[in-house]
């Protein structure tokens, strides 16, 4: 079928409706006796059947052949993807950072060329992150994906992607966010020649708006602008392989079809996407700024009320206005762990060094700030009002310590010089010496 307009997604947990051939979606019922095109009826659940109205998931599929048409999975290589528990090799303290991940010499579609920088938590246990890059030359034709361990949040650096997935095609670029729901099954198409960028494996509750409590009714992310997709089916037969990733393993199947032949369905259950210039910075206008809380735009939370599995936060292009302050991010030690990414342009807090589709990680307690070159430049900086443009960085916030993996450690990207940024700053204290 063909591309279709992605649509409105009015708001999280909305009841949605899609239907690629007319009478595709049955009327009165879910899941009725015969239906009208012959197709079978699936029920797709990404919560437990007793979850609470509001948070409850789950969709309705009318598919061509149902999910279990398949040859028993068997074990496959990794490659360099990890899961949790990340115990490879001991996490240290250190702040890390990382140049980008060159684009492969040899073939590798989305799936191969996904490598894991760390994470936290237990799939198994239903809590934690994995945190992976990809950097992809070829297109996903004949094999198919789903992630039995958490959902995914995409977010492309360089190259746009197309994720065909069961539900129907979004297309996502540079600058733009897609999350694909645990469970749902995918294969990529790259638009260019090569893609690269980073994924969040969300092992926890359901990326979902933060609450806005004092900002009010506005501000941020709003619902009106995330997008899920009309159905869009494939009725092609052939040796495919249908690739499950399962308690941090890969599995692959044969399957004599294509999986993506849902041909209408309807629930609250789906996959999205966001454009980040629709986010709407909320900031200081007197003096200081508030804490990067307010640049959060997904969030999944825990049993724990303000403590997040992990947050997706991002720096935009947005105006600085307050006064008398220091407006960098400042100098800070965080329960939280710092997970950041670079799309375009330059971090307002460092000078060279953090490059777009390069990495950085501060984890508990481990200091973190401006480098001596950006302090002594915004130390000194007249304090007008001042638009910081071409930029756009991003951030993954866990409760959770992210322990790196073995490759993040031991590969060449590595910035074993990042400590000294901060060597450079000087001793500037006029106090007293009695």
């Amino acid at each position: 079928m063909p591309e279709k307009e992605l649509r409105y997604q009015s708001g999280f947990g909305n009841e949605f409706a899609s239907e690629a051939v007319a009478g595709g979606l049955p009327e009165g019922q879910n899941a009725p006796q015969k239906s009208a095109l012959g197709l079978y009826t699936e029920q797709f659940s990404g919560t437990p059947f007793t979850a609470p109205r509001a948070a409850n998931r789950r969709t309705w599929t009318y598919r061509i052949r149902p999910s279990v048409t398949h040859k028993p999975y068997e074990e496959t290589e990794t490659k360099l993807i990890r899961s949790g528990p990340f115990t490879e090799v001991p996490t240290p303290p250190n702040q890390l950072r990382w140049n980008p991940v060159p684009i492969p010499g040899e073939k590798a579609d989305f799936l191969d060329g996904i490598i894991t920088l760390g994470g936290n938590g237990d799939p198994a246990f239903q809590t934690g992150v994995a945190i992976h890059i990809y950097a992809a030359n070829a297109s996903m034709e004949d094999r198919f994906f789903y992630d039995a361990d958490g959902e995914l949040l995409i977010v492309p650096q360089d190259g746009s992607l197309k994720f065909h997935t069961e539900l129907g095609i979004i297309g996502v670029a540079p600058g733009e966010i897609c999350v694909i729901p645990r469970g749902v099954k995918f294969r990529v198409v790259l638009d260019g020649e090569s893609a690269r960028g980073y994924i969040c494996e969300n092992y926890g509750l359901t990326f979902r708006l933060p609450e806005l409590g004092p900002i009010g009714a506005n501000g941020l992310a709003n619902s009106r602008d995330f997008l899920t997709p009309n159905a869009a089916f494939e009725d092609r037969d052939g040796p495919f392989q249908m690739v499950s990733k399962f308690l941090g393993r890969l599995w692959v199947a044969e399957i004599d079809h294509s999986p993506l032949d849902v041909v209408a369905w309807h629930g609250n259950y789906a996959p999205y996407k966001y454009d980040l210039k629709n986010f709407n910075c909320i900031n200081s206008v007197s003096f200081d700024h508030p804490d990067p809380s307010i640049y959060t735009v997904l969030t999944a939370p825990t049993v724990n009320p303000g403590t997040a599995n992990v947050d997706f936060a991002i720096f935009p292009p947005r105006w600085m206005v307050a006064e008398h302050t220091f407006r960098p991010p400042w100098f800070h030690r965080n329960m939280m762990n710092e997970f950041m990414g670079l799309i375009f342009g330059q971090y307002d807090a460092k000078a060279e060094g953090f490059v777009p589709g390069g990495a950085s990680l501060h984890n508990c307690m481990a200091g973190h700030g401006p480098d001596a070159e950006t302090w002594e430049r915004a130390s000194a900086a007249e304090l007008k009002p001042q638009y910081l443009d071409n930029t756009l960085a991003f951030m993954f916030e866990t409760q959770l310590v992210v322990r790196p993996t073995k490759f993040a450690l031991e590969t060449k990207i590595l910035q074993h010089e990042y400590y000294e940024c901060w060597q450079g700053l000087k001793k500037h204290f006029q106090g007293s010496k009695g």
